[in-house]
């Protein structure tokens, strides 16, 4: 194992009922500013859990964090912040509510515009925040990382800020989501793992351990979710699933990958395709394009999680792939570029950006504009 250091502050907060635990997690006295998406929180009463659990304290509300949060929008969320003083954030909803917040938390204490935090991909300083979880996917309420878009010229980036103080993840908070938000949180959660397991083999058997068991719920949830969604041992283990893949525990000391998640970005900020929905097609040409690389995985994966272990290591491999991508299929997500009427060029801008800044992904550090190109063209 490569050396590292772990450390997660945040606390979690699990279980039915707990939003009502706010008035003791946040500090008393703190002029508190609550964040929401569209407002589906207020259908489902989950804005009046937080409104009876925050009575007699000095809050604000900003709402209108859009999926993919716009660094515009945050904009808006800092300026109201700052009219009231706001010394602790609260993100109510799912990854996008929470990204689009920890940009807030580090804007309110940066002079500057919050666009050069993104760019810069470190926040210095943080007003702290919590979060109130309702859509389960990024993992964005047990780690540092936040993705930022630039509506203005199509731009999507990643940066690092603070960890939640606190996350409250209560299971029934999912029941009224759309099929389709389960469907790309599944497939977020999935790749998740893949980025950091399907890398170099024989690093570490208890990270490719912890990885396969998250794996191996994610596969065995997904139908029963779609028989009842309002199954709490069958959500509990999503909700908890998705946190587990990327809260830094199953990456320690390993090489990690990420090129599916760029050039997925890449594909949010052109086309606003949901980024657990890019993530189904790009995940599958970047196991062709990169089958040779990522062979002792491939095998390893596709014998423990799905059963593949006869035939020669080509075939196993292909069918490999193949039960991979029906997986996504499974979920009723696209696993081609072309059912989302995505083509040439959008490939050739991507393969444009990625040489522009000159970045290279993947645990090989290989995967520069030629590949991300010959990536999406197996994606087609």
């Amino acid at each position: 194992m490569n050396n590292f250091v772990y450390h997660n502050p945040t606390k979690l907060v699990f279980g039915k009922g707990q939003i009502a635990q706010l008035a003791k997690l946040i500090p008393a006295g703190k002029k508190i500013m609550i964040t929401f998406g569209g407002g589906s929180v207020r259908r489902n009463g989950i804005y009046d859990q937080v409104v009876k659990a925050l009575e007699g304290r000095d809050w604000v509300e900003f709402w209108g964090i859009e999926p993919n949060p716009s660094v515009e929008t945050v904009r808006e969320a800092i300026a109201l912040g700052r009219e009231h003083g706001s010394e602790f954030l609260l993100a109510v909803g799912g990854g996008s509510v929470i990204d689009g917040t920890k940009l807030i938390a580090a804007g309110l204490l940066y002079d500057g515009d919050p666009w050069d935090i993104v760019l810069k991909g470190q926040a210095d300083k943080t007003v702290p925040l919590g979060t109130v979880l309702t859509m389960s996917a990024t993992g964005s309420e047990m780690n540092s990382g936040s993705v930022i878009s630039r509506q203005e010229t199509k731009e999507k980036y990643a940066f690092y800020g603070d960890y939640p103080v606190f996350s409250i993840l209560d299971p029934e908070t999912l029941y009224s989501l759309p099929q389709r938000q389960i469907a790309c949180g599944l497939s977020d959660t999935f790749v998740h793992v893949l980025e950091q397991y399907m890398t170099t083999p024989g690093q570490s058997r208890l990270m490719d351990r912890w990885a396969e068991g998250i794996l191996h719920t994610v596969i065995e949830i997904a139908p029963k979710i779609w028989e009842n969604q309002h199954d709490y041992a069958v959500m509990s283990e999503y909700m908890l699933g998705a946190t587990l893949a990327l809260n830094d525990m199953i990456r320690m000391g390993v090489t990690q990958d990420w090129a599916t998640h760029m050039i997925g970005h890449e594909l949010t900020a052109l086309h606003g395709l949901t980024h657990g929905a890019t993530l189904a097609i790009v995940i599958n040409g970047t196991l062709r394009v990169l089958r040779e690389q990522k062979r002792g995985k491939l095998l390893q994966y596709g014998e423990r999680i799905w059963g593949i272990a006869d035939g020669s290591e080509e075939e196993r491999i292909d069918r490999t792939l193949e039960a991979t991508k029906k997986f996504f299929r499974s979920l009723g997500l696209s696993t081609r570029l072309s059912e989302e009427g995505i083509g040439e060029t959008t490939i050739a801008e991507i393969e444009r950006r990625f040489n522009a800044s000159g970045v290279k992904y993947g645990e090989a550090q290989n995967v520069d504009g030629a590949a991300a190109r010959r990536i999406l063209e197996a994606c087609m």
